[in-house]
């Protein structure tokens, strides 16, 4: 007997699973397939939060060793990496039981296998047969490894294998200085290692503003990682020892850890999109209209499968918008209001549109910029390294995009994202009240740098 579904959806990451229950929630009889054995994707379980787990037990470990004494905290801590480690693990299982539990809340039928399609209406999962009216792909994407220097997860690592390292490298080379790269270069560099950057291209997180991008190069180097730009690796060889990088020019570089962090790509092997006559593009994304439709228009494809920033939350958002375009609905998603955040210390946020962006569209710009060494709450914490830069159109003052460096940058995002959202002005900012002390403030005053003169500069 062939089960049969309203919706379902491949793939349980950020995308897949917010899906599944958006879509369960809006009275769908819905399903969701998982080819691995633990529900979350890479997100979950190899990405987003192991490596926030790693970042802030690095954070407490390099605090304690090199800024207790300023706080007359005098201490020497010891660091237990497996125990690092093991709270990594425990946190990561923690949330892969709360997914099972909400799919128990709302109804959803797990599968677990890899599901390949049979024809626009069937897949096949395990030899058994499953049937929907809607299809929602959400696959994700995988590490891009080197043609010469494929990842053993033990010597050439991809982001999964440096999340599950047994013991500390004495050095480290991280191939690609990007948002992915830096965050987990900044946390083994906080534990100890000598972490050096090759990158092709001549800045470092090449999406930022070059403002941002420079500044962060500045900091992160101060902390003692080193950058090699315009480079090319262009050989490698894995030895007992480690391994020996070739630089494109003559320079050789050797270290007993290289971490490959030049990109992701759409993963999508075994789904069988050749039984549906579907195409994916030169990069490994598949085409879908502005609905999310493929080919088929009761087949959807979301997330890193997709054109555009490979963010979990944006991939959430999208599988959202789908469940409703299914149940009759009509969302929305601003693009614009996406933010992005690097997860160094200190942190960037960012959303909108860079300066450059904005000035290759053509488009007149006013830009306000205020510094966290003039921000109190940052001066009493410590942590008043940045600033927060703003972009708005010149004459009506909307704002485009902000841009920050600071710690938590994360969270105060937040706020220009919401500003974002709804076409708010630079004044809109500059006029609402921020408690005080805190590092919000910052965003106020750089409002208010835009848009007449900060009172705090």
């Amino acid at each position: 007997m062939t089960d049969s579904f309203d919706v379902i959806v491949i793939g349980s990451g950020p995308g897949g699973y917010v899906a599944a229950i958006r879509a369960a929630q809006l009275g769908l009889k819905t399903a969701c397939v998982e080819k691995d054995k633990t529900l979350g994707g890479t997100c979950l379980n190899v990405g987003c939060i192991p490596s926030k787990c790693l970042l802030q037990s690095s954070e407490m470990y390099f605090q304690l060793l090199h800024e207790g004494k300023t706080h007359g905290i005098e201490a020497t801590p010891t660091l237990n990496f497996s125990q690092m480690m093991k709270r990594k693990s425990e946190v990561v299982a923690g949330f892969n039981q709360g997914i099972q539990g909400l799919f128990k809340k709302n109804r959803i039928t797990a599968i677990q296998g890899l599901a390949t399609f049979k024809d626009p209406h069937t897949i096949t999962v395990e030899g058994k047969k499953y049937t929907a009216k809607n299809f929602i792909l959400a696959t994700g994407s995988e590490p891009t490894p080197l043609p010469f220097l494929p990842f053993d997860e033990e010597k050439v690592l991809s982001s999964t294998g440096a999340l599950a390292l047994k013991e500390v490298p004495k050095k480290m080379i991280v191939v690609g200085a990007g948002i992915i790269g830096v965050e987990l270069g900044s946390v083994y560099s906080r534990l100890g290692t000598e972490v050096h950057f090759v990158e092709f291209l001549d800045k470092i997180c090449p999406t930022l503003d070059s403002a941002i991008s420079t500044a962060l190069q500045q900091t992160l180097t101060q902390q003692g990682l080193t950058f090699q730009l315009s480079s090319k690796v262009a050989g490698a060889e894995v030895k007992a020892s480690g391994v020996q990088l070739s630089i494109e020019g003559g320079k050789t570089l050797s270290a007993d850890k290289a971490l490959l962090s030049i990109g992701r790509r759409p993963y999508t092997q075994g789904l069988g999109l050749e039984a549906l006559q579907i195409t994916p593009d030169q990069r490994g994304f598949i085409p879908i209209d502005r609905n999310f439709r493929t080919s088929h228009p009761h087949i959807y494809a979301i997330g890193d499968i997709v054109d555009g920033p490979m963010l979990a939350h944006k991939a959430s958002e999208e599988g959202v918008a789908v469940a409703e375009l299914i149940a009759g609905q009509s969302p929305h998603i601003e693009y614009i209001a996406i933010p992005s955040v690097v997860y160094t210390h200190p942190e960037v946020g960012a959303v909108g549109l860079t300066e450059e962006e904005a000035k290759k569209m053509g488009i007149s710009i006013k830009t306000g910029k205020f510094p966290f060494k003039a921000n109190s709450r940052a001066r009493c914490s410590g942590e008043d390294v940045g600033f927060v830069k703003m972009i708005a159109e010149a004459q009506t003052g909307i704002l485009l995009g902000v841009h920050i460096l600071s710690a938590h940058a994360g969270e105060l995002i937040a706020e220009a994202t919401l500003a974002l959202e709804k076409r708010a002005t630079a004044a809109d900012l500059a006029r609402t009240c921020h408690a005080h002390p805190t590092l919000s403030e910052a965003l106020k005053e750089a409002a208010l740098a835009l848009t007449s003169k900060p009172i705090h500069l």
